[in-house]
């Protein structure tokens, strides 16, 4: 769907009601495309042990591990 910046005031129930059909709603401002609204993502929350962070403390290497492989010693290139 396309809306206007006036059409977020005075329509705002249709725009809505395209939002519950899962449609992006697209927002122009003097016929340009200013940005896009869209539909929140129902049940698409990550459980807990499927999150990156957890059980980061469980691996054996600590941030300055690989932050010494990058920068390198001082003695490096001898």
């Amino acid at each position: 769907m396309k809306a206007s910046v006036v059409d977020l005031r005075y329509r705002m129930n249709d725009i809505l009601r395209a939002l519950e059909r899962n449609e992006d709603v697209s927002i122009l401002s003097r016929g340009r495309l200013k940005g896009v609204i869209k539909p929140a993502g129902g049940d698409a929350s990550l459980r807990v042990e499927e999150h990156p962070f957890f059980n980061m403390l469980a691996t054996s290497e600590t941030a300055d591990d690989p932050m010494d492989r990058l920068r390198g010693g001082r003695y490096r290139d001898l």
